[in-house]
């Protein structure tokens, strides 16, 4: 039997559907999500901590899930909207449906609401707390909820997601994602070339995995990790991950990467980039409805050439507040916003969006070669 699903935004907009994965009552910022395909990847990246994940697209779970293409170790995200559900999925891929994977990792998911309408207000009003309940289904209660539920702003989301205490990472890409054209080379565990250090802040899978295919010992430490700790693994480099909500409360991360600026190599991705940024002087301010989806057009200014990537953040870097040394090296060429920075003299670099993005776009896995130059040299 179906069973009624509401989901009410902090404006007092309504919306009534389905219920399919669990049941129960959440809170989050209501966001949306422009791919295509890669649901599962949306549904397990830890950067969608806090949020109610909207799908643009109108058929979603129609190549079910299965066991390779997760992201993470669990899911993070607090709902999941579509427009319609595939519940008989198709794929020799397929291990479950997405029903019974939300089930099991209770999260909510809707349907049948119009999905246009809600990312059409979003875009609209900005993206804004909301409530989605199976439980209470009046409409003046669940707006007076999502009224006073906290908004994402200001919190530290991270610790929510990060490992508990370093690990050694040994999975290299897939057979089905490697590309010809990714500048990686074959990884051999007996001899690795180089030593990274991944300070995890809610780190996409995808990343290490490209570290290590690239020929790299990966050791994966707390965001917490201080730059004592990291510096006495004596790594060849860096790196910075995504992570989810907004980077200023995280003065511990940010303390780190000033004490480890011009020591090592760093590169940073997502809400690792923003935290260099801000350890070299920038500031950050909320974007009114994010970027998140496969198809955002960024300018490469040193080399005049445009990559469509793929992206996932409600915040973004001011690139007038930078410090001297500071490149601007890539744009968004949607709303002109900071994409990429670097600080030769340090050897630091960050991009806002996501080269490792697997099954794509593919244009953007160039900078774990740049990555791997800055520590050869």
């Amino acid at each position: 039997m179906n069973q009624t699903a509401k989901l009410a935004l902090s404006d007092g907009t309504i919306f009534t559907g389905t219920r399919f994965g669990a049941e129960g009552e959440y809170f989050g910022e209501v966001v949306f999500n422009t791919s295509l395909t890669g649901y599962q990847e949306i549904l397990t990246d830890p950067s969608h901590n806090g949020q109610i994940v909207t799908m643009t697209y109108p058929l979603i779970g129609n190549y079910g899930i299965n066991v390779d293409d997760v992201e993470s170790g669990r899911l993070a995200l607090r709902g999941f909207v579509c427009k319609e559900l595939c519940r008989d999925p198709s794929n020799y891929r397929s291990n479950q449906s997405l029903d019974d994977y939300l089930r099991e990792n209770n999260v909510i998911g809707i349907e049948g609401i119009d999905t246009r309408a809600l990312v059409r207000r979003i875009r609209t009003e900005g993206a804004m707390t909301g409530v989605l309940s199976t439980t209470d289904l009046d409409d003046q209660s669940l707006i007076a909820k999502a009224q006073r539920s906290p908004e994402l702003v200001g919190q530290d989301l991270v610790k929510d997601v990060m490992p508990t205490e370093a690990s050694d990472w040994n999975q290299g890409l897939h057979d089905i994602v490697r590309d010809p054209v990714t500048p990686l080379v074959p990884t051999n565990d007996d001899d690795p070339t180089y030593h990274v250090v991944a300070i995890d802040y809610g780190m996409k899978w995808n990343i290490p995995r490209h570290l290590k295919q690239m020929g790299c010992k990966v050791t994966v430490v707390p965001g917490t990790a201080t730059a004592e700790e990291i510096l006495a693994l004596n790594p060849d480099g860096v790196f910075l991950s995504n992570g989810p909500g907004d980077p200023r409360p995280l003065d511990y991360a940010i303390k780190t990467i000033q004490e480890l600026l011009g020591q090592k190599p760093i590169f940073g991705i997502c809400l690792g980039h923003q935290l260099l940024g801000l350890a070299l002087g920038g500031e950050i301010f909320k974007l009114k409805f994010g970027h998140r989806g496969a198809n955002q057009p960024v300018l490469n200014k040193e080399t005049g050439r445009v990559e469509i990537t793929s992206q996932n953040h409600g915040f973004a870097l001011s690139g007038e507040t930078l410090a001297d040394g500071t490149s601007v090296t890539h744009i968004n060429l949607n709303d002109q916003t900071v994409e990429g920075i670097s600080h030769k003299e340090y050897g630091a670099f960050g991009v806002q969006y996501h080269p490792e993005a697997s099954a794509g776009p593919h244009d953007s896995h160039y900078l774990f070669g740049e990555f791997r130059k800055l520590m050869a040299n």
